[in-house]
């Protein structure tokens, strides 16, 4: 059996598990071990939303000018009525935005960020990465952790963190909480040239991050690479959902349920490629993400819905946090159980208000009329309601 030996053995390879083990490795307190399962280090995705509180930790780590040179800066934050197709509210965010909160809010594709963040862990000498490594099981004693493999090679460490997703393999080790339920909610996502969608909106330019909301469906379009392209996603409730089959939430019910939708919400949808639909899974907040040795990070701790885009926010925060308690005259053990204790509050928060906003964006009849009615009345620089999420302290 082949054994190797590190400080920290992280589980997961995607962006809270790159971010975790570069913390660990530029804090210098210990070599790291990453282990992805996929045969090669990889996202699979398209988008992803970069708020300040994740521009912050991104900067602390060293990657965030290399994610610049790919991402795109939205002039505002938008949401529209998917039916009607006028605008209800936005978001400035502007120089208004980033001298408020310190950092912009930056839009990029999921590969571009990964990409950033793999480079920088491979030029780092502590840290040592291994592709095609499907995690079994982690035990523990009171000197360190042992990882072993489907494939029989193991790992030995001081720490094992688990940041391997929302089915992680280390949650249910320590919380044995069966699999995460499923919402009746499916997305489909992709990416297209940006002039198909400024023919399909009639938008001269696309310089915002918009949301067009409707019921139980919404449709997310904003521009990364530069501009180059724009991300798109279309989530909806599907009226066939049945947890025990794969038959429900196809690309008929899609195209059936945006037929309501404003002219240029039916013409962006049509262009999403619909090859393959994402499921929409939950959890509850729950405590438990720290046990001994080994610690869970990111949607192995937090799964949460994408309506508040903080997910990898929230995985990036963990993984600044993480390293700050570990690089302290705390013991290993103490150190984890006060990053839970300083991330769980937070998380769980961003968790349960994610919920919320979700069900505001998907309102229908009169809640929908009265949630348009007060929104259209804030101005764009009204900054106090996300000022919880983003003013934040790490």
């Amino acid at each position: 059996m082949e054994s190797h030996a590190s400080d920290f053995v992280v589980v997961g390879g995607g962006i809270g598990g790159l971010a975790a083990a570069l913390e660990l490795a530029r804090r210098d307190v210990g070599s790291v071990t990453l282990l992805e399962r996929a045969q090669e280090f990889g996202e699979v995705g398209a988008g992803v939303q970069l708020a300040p509180n994740a521009s912050r930790v991104l900067d602390e780590l060293g990657v965030l000018e290399s994610v610049r040179r790919t991402a795109f800066c939205p002039q505002r934050l938008v949401l529209r009525d998917a039916v009607g197709g006028d605008e209800i509210t936005a978001l400035r965010t502007d120089e208004h935005f980033t001298a408020r909160y310190g950092y912009p809010y930056l839009v990029a594709h999921r590969i571009d960020l990964h990409r950033s963040l793999l480079d920088a862990c491979i030029g780092t000498e502590n840290v040592t990465l291994v592709s095609g490594a499907t995690v079994r099981d982690v035990t523990q004693d009171a000197n360190g952790v042992l990882v072993r493999c489907e494939d029989g090679r193991s790992f030995v460490g001081g720490v094992a963190i688990g940041a391997d997703g929302i089915n992680s393999t280390i949650r249910q080790q320590l919380l044995n909480d069966g699999a995460p339920k499923g919402t009746g909610y499916v997305a489909y996502r992709g990416t297209v040239p940006v002039d198909e969608v400024k023919r399909s909106t009639g938008s001269d330019e696309l310089t915002d991050m918009v949301i067009w909301i409707g019921p139980a469906m919404h449709l997310v379009q904003y521009p990364v690479r530069g501009g180059q392209l724009c991300n798109q996603v279309a989530v909806f409730r599907s009226d066939k959902y049945d947890p025990s089959s794969e038959d429900w939430g196809a690309p008929a019910e899609l195209d059936a349920r945006f037929q309501m939708a404003a002219p240029p919400v039916r013409r962006s949808v049509a262009l999403i490629d619909k090859t393959r639909r994402w499921e929409m899974f939950d959890r509850e907040p729950t405590t438990g993400w720290v046990d001994g040795r080994i610690a869970l990070l990111g949607d192995a701790a937090h799964p949460m819905f994408q309506y508040l885009a903080q997910g990898a926010c929230q995985a990036l925060e963990d993984a600044h946090v993480l390293g700050t308690c570990v690089d302290s005259e705390l013991g290993v053990e103490q150190a984890l159980k006060h990053y839970e204790e300083q991330r769980f509050p937070r998380a769980s928060t961003v968790q349960t208000r994610a919920r919320m906003f979700g069900e505001i964006l998907h309102a229908d009849g009169s809640l929908a009329a009265m949630r348009n009615y007060l929104l259209r009345r804030r101005s764009e620089l009204d900054y106090e309601p996300v000022d919880w999420l983003y003013l934040a302290g790490l």
